[in-house]
């Protein structure tokens, strides 16, 4: 899929910073679909800097949109279908510095899905502003380590082998342990 990204942004070059950012900010709406490909894209069209700092701003911005758009249209339908979980509802009526600590926490957290936190923060009582600032502030750890996981594998350095192993090492394991279940 990168190779694909690469091909356009070669194709249409005064448009590329464009395009990331356009397929960041679908990608942040879709709210499922990883966002490592553009990085890796990003990476390998503009530099490692240049790519990780487009590849947030595209972040931020889909995360941005995504808010904007959830909170449109699935505040009210959401909340009353939520109201049976505690844990969720803590999340959708915290405001102001705990809901600031609740986002970047979440954030933070690599196994708790993006588009989630989007989610649950839009049909909640956070600011928009709120939302905004923890939710960069939280993405710019995990941007920086994907950002820099993707350049080691790129680069097929040592450290981008230790990545590819742990990665394939804990896949196998998954799909070993599901499979006797």
């Amino acid at each position: 899929m990168s190779e694909t990204v690469i091909h356009f942004f070669k194709e249409y070059g005064e448009w590329a910073i464009i395009i990331s950012l356009v397929l960041n900010i679908v990608i942040g709406i879709l709210g499922v679909v990883p966002t490592v490909f553009i990085t890796a894209a990003n990476i390998m069209f503009f530099g490692f800097w240049n790519g990780t700092i487009l590849s947030f701003i595209g972040e931020a911005l889909g995360a941005i949109a995504a808010f904007l758009l959830y909170r449109k249209g699935f505040r009210q339908v959401s909340r009353d279908k939520l109201k049976g979980y505690p844990g969720v509802v803590r999340l959708l009526e915290a405001r102001g510095q705990e809901a600031f600590l609740l986002i970047l926490s979440l954030r933070l957290l690599p196994f708790v899905p993006s588009g989630f936190v989007t989610f649950a923060s839009a049909i909640g009582a956070v600011s928009v502003g709120t939302f905004v600032i923890a939710s960069s502030i939280g993405k710019l750890p995990a941007l920086i380590l994907e950002a820099s996981s993707v350049y080691n594998v790129t680069e097929w350095n040592t450290e981008g082998k230790v990545i590819l192993g742990i990665v394939a090492v804990v896949g196998i394991s998954i799909f070993v342990t599901k499979r006797k279940k």
